[in-house]
């Protein structure tokens, strides 16, 4: 579902030059769950945001759902992010003048679902965190952590086939990350590439698979542990 072929991003020129992928290459498959692990500086963002095609490598080749990211129209690209891409920010990037409700059922609206049926996609989402009580609220009528819920909530909604998600727990206690976890991992059960940026080991045992930047350089890559889902969550854990 995803693919980075030998992708590298360099910013700005010359000995300032900050470069911060290189020569990264990764796949993950429809249906995976994979955490992305390493210290701060290490590339993580970057490598969420070129593979959500909201920035552009500088070398190499991104494949999303088969379509080749390089030489894509902005029009194309933001199509393709309105129909098969959520996305989780690290600062949530909800609209303020939007309900909770509103800001999760607006993709679904903009793609042509009416706006009855895009709220009851909506409620669904919200409910599965657990803040459907908040729906009529606007963002900065909600906690840190709701914001991110909702959040969540807007970039799984619909038919996504990928969803990245940039530390979509840093806001949340344990109960509420378990909560987030659990919605993640149902997402990729129904076929969806999730990939999910964390420092916390506990949360990337929850993943299929863990792999480790560090200087911008994929250095390690493993299967995750036996962690929190294999004792929390429902149902079977699919084969790593």
């Amino acid at each position: 579902m995803l693919e980075l072929r030998g992708v590298s991003k360099v910013y700005g020129g010359g000995p300032t030059a900050v470069h911060a992928l290189r020569d990264v290459g990764l796949a993950v498959a429809a249906g995976e769950l994979v955490a992305v692990m390493g210290p701060s500086g290490s590339g993580k963002s970057t490598l969420l945001t070129i593979g959500g095609s909201l920035e552009d490598a500088t070398t190499g080749q991104v494949v999303v759902g088969g379509a080749v990211l390089q030489g894509m129209s902005k029009k194309e690209k933001a199509r393709l992010r309105r129909r098969a891409i959520g996305f989780v920010f690290q600062d949530f990037n909800l609209l303020a003048g939007l309900t909770a409700a509103e800001n999760v059922s607006m993709p679904l609206e903009l793609d042509g679902t009416s706006a009855r049926a895009a709220r009851e996609v909506a409620m669904t989402a919200l409910a599965q965190l657990g803040i459907e009580d908040r729906a009529g609220h606007f963002p900065d009528d909600l906690s840190g952590g709701e914001r991110q819920r909702v959040a969540i909530a807007r970039a799984v909604v619909g038919e996504r086939r990928l969803v990245l998600a940039d530390e979509p727990t840093g806001a949340l206690d344990s109960v509420n990350s378990e909560a987030v976890m659990r919605l993640l991992r149902e997402i990729s059960r129904r076929g969806a590439a999730v990939v999910v940026v964390t420092h916390d080991a506990q949360l990337a045992s929850w993943a299929d698979r863990v792999v480790f930047l560090r200087d911008g350089r994929l250095v390690d890559q493993t299967a995750a542990p036996s962690g929190p889902e294999s004792l929390l969550a429902s149902g079977p854990r699919p084969p790593a």
